[in-house]
């Protein structure tokens, strides 16, 4: 089943919505193209998922420690634990089993479940410093080299 972005998914923070919801757009090509039976393309939008997770992932970090996010290194252990999860399903399919069901499942709810908990968490702490970095320096400093760094 594909998943819906909702208004509960947002954490008011737009750079971070819009790369959450890149995120759901993967799962949901996973799905669409795990349907088709088109093995090879699955591998690709596996890929392209987890290395836009852990451009996410390194990019949310960085923002987290630039803000001071008292809690950063459990974040980062949440992030660390799950990316190792998905390195395993990715092994697994690159071995030739069919994972897909089980990665869907894992991304559904462990995605949906940390934007709405873990990520939330920071929002009050990251809010702040996210205007301040725009309106001081006009996108030219930390959060526009961070961004092109990443994406």
């Amino acid at each position: 089943m594909s998943l819906t972005w909702t208004p509960d998914l947002d954490t008011g923070i737009a750079v971070i919505d819009d790369q959450h919801r890149r995120l759901v757009d993967y799962v949901n090509q996973l799905e669409t193209v795990h349907s088709k039976g088109d093995l090879p393309t699955v591998g690709h939008v596996l890929d392209d998922l987890v290395d836009y997770t852990l451009s996410h992932f390194a990019f949310e970090e960085t923002l987290l420690e630039e803000s001071g996010y008292a809690y950063l290194k459990a974040h980062k252990r949440v992030h660390q634990l799950f990316t190792r999860r998905v390195e395993e399903y990715r092994e697994r399919f690159k071995r030739g089993e069919d994972v897909n069901a089980e990665i869907h499942r894992l991304l559904s709810s462990w995605l949906l479940n940390h934007i709405k908990h873990d990520d939330a968490d920071y929002v009050a702490t990251v809010s702040p410093q996210i205007k301040d970095t725009l309106d001081e320096q006009k996108n030219a400093g930390w959060l526009a080299r961070t961004l092109g760094r990443f994406f």
